[in-house]
């Protein structure tokens, strides 16, 4: 998304050599690789007087300054009014749905804009006034909700149509607002509304407890484990304290020991749990659903809860014969080096999976980073858009005060003949206080504006790559390499949408298909086609050996089956938790579990162990973690059909854009996934997708360690 620096012609007198995106010869640097090859350099951040024009936060002349965040929020706040008094208006002169995106984007520009630099801001002054802002502009969502007349105005449309001539993509938007208002329990009557509102308050304060309680620390007296095993853990007085599973251990009783104290069951956890699962039922059972899990997947992929577990329950059948083999190769590594063990434990998963990694790749990230430098990466990933879309990444110099700190790079994403689409700010680096996680921000959406221009869109990629240093710059492990094409498919997502409504651009669709188009750039981050394009070490420019690169793509894929079905497994105890079927007052969420993990996973539950009070997804995604699953399967079916055979397809890319990433979320999802791939998406056709690219990663995996 963002970096930052002065003029990349700076950072080109220090390029290397080259050689064209697919041919060969003699290798320098483009100007894109220059730059993102180059130390950051605080000078050509500076904050220039005299005849620079000075703008704020991502060209905001208001956000020179905190306090312009006041300015922002009241701007927004005094013409939502205006456009809520034009949707009640009988003399409305504009279809409803286009007043009600107006309304959408004047809050969202103002929100999105503030929720990320409350987060990644690194002054306290700015965070605090962009916290400010998001809290108003909350408050104002909350009363806009509960806007008897507004959403009245909104139904008559959505049930009886417009005044006006209307298109399917208008009556889609429609009904989502319309979705989106019924969620908050407007419809209801006052008591009931009353008590929604006191449920989600309890859900949200209950979610926060359990997270943080999902992280704390176990501690047991000394005396309850063996002396051999207590300097493996941080003693407190007379405890032992215990943070985690400690699957790095070398020693099983070590890990074992870790796992059942960890995991030991947690009354107050427990009761924080059930309390948020009832309330979300309850919740939706106001709403007129039938379940959380029904409200939870309403307008997605999925379409339905019965989808999911059909689809879920599929899957665990067909993947558990090949996550049977990975087990059985786990085992018998441990005995080989345990002698007479006990079998595979749920503890020696997370270990064994490392180990065997380790012996097959034979091939350390240290060796393998010097191919993946930063710039090398987004020259690549730049060649592949200009292969794909005819879209290439430019290195665009920032004004004064455009950036919130002083390693940020403002790419420019531009096509040939449609000119610039939109920016990409790529905060890649770690920095003291930045939050530790790889993501993607928008900032402002794309939308059709009155004149007939386009507003482009602007995002962030939030990564935490190693710094460049003055000799060397920043290199990647494959991981990272991975997850920079994951984040990097997001933004083209963002880019590549034209919608004519910010309400369902690029990422602003359901969960399970928002998903899709970055894990389909995975598998282009895993194609040796794709990474022999650039994997060339930052000193010499000589290109990856190809038995290196052909070991180190493997090496993703060892137990991947394995790893598919603990997935599963996860997702069907998150989709009974929030299920119709609900459990009697008797029956703990616990016990679930042990049902859940006897049934679909391949090695059972351990007595009093409760593993799900741990885990802290099942807040953020309430019957929604299939999605992930979902997701890879439709964007495995994508690739097999259209990308597999050349993963530089211009025919492709165009088709690939113009059906599905050029809707973004203006199309119901399902339609729009079964007219690109003229097939209906069923459970069968889904799940033997995942497993066709399960057996193509065990061939491969087989090809390159035999």
């Amino acid at each position: 998304m963002y970096l930052s620096r002065g003029s990349w012609c700076v950072w080109r007198a220090l390029g290397r050599r080259r050689e064209p995106w697919r041919g060969s010869g003699v290798h320098t640097w483009s100007p894109l690789a220059s730059a993102l090859n180059s130390r950051p350099s605080k000078l050509l951040s500076l904050q220039f007087k005299g005849n620079s024009v000075r703008k704020g936060l991502f060209g905001h002349p208001e956000l020179q300054e905190p306090g312009g965040f006041y300015l922002l929020k009241e701007n927004a706040m005094f013409e939502s009014d205006d456009l809520v008094k034009e949707c009640c208006s009988p003399n409305r002169s504009r279809k409803m749905v286009e007043v009600f995106d107006q309304l959408s984007d004047t809050l969202c520009r103002v929100a999105d804009l503030a929720e990320f630099v409350r987060l990644a801001h690194p002054q306290a002054r700015y965070a605090q006034a962009a916290e400010d802002a998001c809290i108003a502009i909350s408050g104002l969502v909350e009363k806009l909700n509960t806007h008897a007349k507004l959403y009245q105005c909104l139904r008559e449309v959505v049930l009886h149509g417009d005044h006006m001539p209307t298109t399917e993509v208008d009556q889609h938007v429609a009904r989502l607002f319309l979705h989106d208002f019924e969620q908050s329990g407007i419809h209801l009557n006052e008591n009931q509304r009353q008590r929604v509102v006191s449920l989600n308050e309890l859900i949200l304060t209950m979610g926060q407890h359990f997270m943080n309680g999902s992280h704390h620390p176990r501690a047991v007296p000394k005396d309850k484990l063996p002396e051999a095993i207590r300097q493996h853990f941080a003693i407190d007085g007379n405890n032992i304290v215990v943070t985690g599973l400690y699957a790095d251990a070398p020693q099983e009783i070590t890990r074992e020991a870790a796992y059942k104290i960890y995991l030991f069951p947690d009354p107050h956890q427990e009761d924080m749990l059930t309390e948020m699962l009832n309330g979300r039922h309850e919740m939706a059972t106001l709403c007129g659903f039938p379940s959380y899990a029904h409200r939870a997947v309403s307008g997605s992929l999925a379409e339905t809860p019965e989808f999911v577990v059909e689809f879920l329950e599929l899957l665990a059948e067909k993947v558990r014969p090949r996550a049977q083999e990975d087990f059985e190769e786990m085992a018998a590594a441990k005995k080989f080096q345990q002698g007479n063990s006990r079998g595979l434990a749920p503890w020696d998963v997370l270990h064994f999976t490392r180990i065997l990694r380790q012996n097959k790749c034979e091939v350390s990230a240290n060796i393998l980073a010097p191919y993946f430098s930063l710039g090398a990466v987004m020259e690549g990933l730049s060649g592949l858009l200009h292969n794909l879309y005819d879209v290439t990444l430019e290195v665009e110099e920032p004004t004064p005060g455009e950036l919130w700190a002083t390693d940020i790079y403002k790419l420019a994403v531009k096509h040939g003949s449609e000119g610039v689409l939109g920016h990409i700010y790529c905060d890649f680096y770690e920095r003291v206080g930045k939050p530790h996680q790889d993501c993607h921000f928008t900032i402002r959406g794309g939308k059709c504006l009155p004149d007939g221009s386009y507003q482009n869109p602007v995002v962030v990629l939030h990564l935490n790559l190693p710094s460049p240093s003055w000799s060397c710059p920043s290199l990647l492990t494959p991981s990272m390499v991975e997850n920079l094409f994951h984040e990097m498919g997001h933004a083209l997502h963002s880019m590549l949408a034209r919608t004519q409504y910010q309400h369902v651009t690029g990422t602003r669709c359901s969960t399970d298909f928002a998903e899709v188009p970055s894990i389909l750039m995975e598998s282009f981050a895993q194609d040796p086609r794709v990474l022999s394009t650039f994997a060339r070490h930052y000193k010499t420019g000589d290109k990856m050996p190809a038995d290196l690169l052909e070991k180190m793509i493997a090496a993703r894929s060892i137990f991947a089956a394995s790893e598919m079905q603990l997935q599963t497994f996860y997702a069907l105890l998150d989709q009974h938790l929030h299920g119709a079927e609900r459990w009697s007052s008797s029956v703990s969420t616990t016990q679930i579990l042990e049902e859940v993990q006897n049934k679909y996973y391949g090695l059972p539950y351990v007595k009093n162990t409760a593993w799900q009070l741990r885990f802290g997804h099942l807040v953020g995604y309430g019957a929604k973690y299939y999605s992930y699953l979902l997701s890879r399967a439709v964007a495995s079916w994508i690739w097999q059909e259209y990308f597999a055979e050349d993963p530089f397809s211009r025919e492709m890319g165009e088709k690939y854009r113009a059906e599905v990433l050029s809707h973004g979320g203006g199309k119901p999802p399902r339609a729009l996934v079964e007219d690109f791939l003229e097939r209906s998406v069923e459970s069968g056709s889904t799940v033997r997708a995942l497993m066709t690219d399960l057996d193509q990663r065990k061939c491969q995996v087989a090809a390159a360690f035999s």
